[in-house]
């Protein structure tokens, strides 16, 4: 009975923080370059004394689906994608080097390329700074260019170079405020061999019809959970009576 009890009770819970992970990624469908979040479940026993016939339901560490989602043409010059792996490496609010693959940047008031999102673009020597009264020119290695706006458009200044780096999904950990870090908290080496695709963004690789699928399938799973439990007091309540007439 124990056992029946405490797997149904923590495996209602953990439906319900699944549940808030699949609404997340619902949430963020049309967010650029975001990674679905992935959940697992596992039965575990409790461990202590008086408690070797309990048993409890436990979500794994939440991990992240990796695959790319698909690139949309955008014609903006300022947006750029991810060609298979690889990430756009940035500055999180921590101060710590971060990586994103939503690549839809532009030029801050302050002169400094940066994400829509408020986070500043990494260079192979930090920020990239891009002069005043400039066009901006992205190639798909990650060079900046600025070229001044009117005459003498041939006088190209190269601004820098955008950080793009590799490094081993395994190694990789997501933050609250959804850009990837490795678990070590050292910066990753720059990768050469990851391109961008210019005028282009990668969309999300959550799946809306199979988020929604989900949805209903856990909402079963907790209505399922919740029978278990009223089943295992309507049993308990048996049990005590039928001892309370012997």
């Amino acid at each position: 009975m124990d056992r029946l009890i405490y797997i149904a009770m923590t495996g209602a819970r953990e439906v319900t923080r699944q549940q808030a992970a699949v609404a997340h990624n619902l949430a963020n469908v049309s967010t650029h370059g975001f990674k679905k979040e992935l959940n697992v479940f596992r039965a575990l026993p409790v461990v202590g004394e008086g408690a070797r016939t309990r048993a409890f339901v436990l979500e794994t560490t939440p991990r992240t689906d990796f695959s790319t989602g698909a690139i949309q043409q955008t014609g903006r010059p300022l947006d750029v994608a991810v060609r298979g792996a690889g990430w756009i490496a940035v500055q999180g609010p921590d101060g710590r080097e971060a990586y994103t693959r939503m690549g839809q940047l532009e030029v801050g008031q302050n002169g400094i390329l940066q994400t829509v999102s408020g986070h500043i673009v990494l260079g192979d020597g930090g920020p990239i700074a891009v002069p005043p009264d400039q066009e901006v020119a992205i190639a798909a290695d990650g060079t900046v260019s600025a070229i001044p706006v009117g005459e003498n458009r041939n006088a190209v200044t190269i601004a820098g170079r955008i950080r793009l780096v590799n490094p081993p999904e395994a190694g990789l950990t997501r933050g609250q405020d959804g850009l990837f870090r490795t678990r070590d908290g050292r910066p990753a080496a720059a990768d050469a061999n990851v391109k961008l695709a210019v005028g282009a963004l990668e969309t999300s690789n959550v799946n809306p019809a199979e988020a929604l699928v989900q949805m209903i399938s856990l909402a079963r799973q907790f209505e399922l959970q919740m029978r278990l439990i009223r089943s295992a007091d309507e049993n308990a309540r048996a049990a005590d009576k039928v001892i309370a007439k012997a």
